[in-house]
């Protein structure tokens, strides 16, 4: 087996596991989060919840225009058009945007900030990993391409296109899926709200 073919097993391997540690990471948090009060007035948690639902449809509108440019060709070859021409990693980046969004659904800054952070912190983690997976299949011009285009804060001076793109449904439909779940995270948040109106959900501590 050549290293490139190592590297991509290998890779295959890690993804899966990073994704089923991700799962648990996210359930684990949600879970501490039901029993977390907001202490801030009706309007100003509601204008909260209101800028958080727009940056979740960001995210997901950010990860379905970054899986037609990349579709299924990820370690195949270096994709340099669209949101790629402006950074590295733009379903990471919109997958963080959309986790601040979820956040803010529990009508906290601060664990708005937290949703970033953390989900900014395992993304790192992960694209550390994936940069030398793709240096050792790519070579010189994933290379070249890690040297102009920045990892992770997107660079809009750097904006190119392309005509056309082309995509596969199937990948499309996934991220699409995927993203939808985000949703999910609006009416989890209102059902803990109200169950805590109602007293059947104790709180035990503030989320400023």
């Amino acid at each position: 087996m050549t290293a490139a073919a190592r590297s991509t097993s290998e890779m295959g391997r890690y993804q899966r596991r990073r994704r089923v540690l991700l799962a648990l990471l996210i359930g684990a948090f949600c879970a501490l989060l039901i029993f977390g009060g907001s202490p801030h007035d009706e309007l100003t948690h509601e204008r909260i919840e209101a800028h958080g639902i727009a940056l979740i449809l960001i995210g997901i509108g950010g990860r379905l225009w970054s899986i037609l440019y990349i579709g299924g060709r990820k370690s195949a070859e270096v994709v340099t058009t669209g949101p790629y021409s402006v950074m590295r990693n733009p379903l990471y980046f919109f997958s963080t945007v959309a986790a601040v969004g979820i956040g803010t659904q529990t009508g906290s800054a601060i664990v708005a900030v937290a949703s970033a952070v953390l989900c900014a912190a395992a993304f790192h983690i992960v694209t550390l990993r994936e940069e030398r997976h793709l240096a050792t299949v790519l070579g010189a011009p994933y290379k070249d391409y890690v040297a102009r285009v920045p990892r992770f804060f997107p660079n809009p001076r750097l904006y190119r296109d392309q005509a056309e793109v082309t995509f596969t449904p199937r990948i499309f439909n996934h991220t699409l899926r995927d993203g939808l779940m985000f949703l999910v995270s609006i009416p989890f948040f209102e059902l803990i709200e109200s169950g805590q109106e109602s007293g059947v959900i104790p709180v035990l501590f503030w989320l400023y």
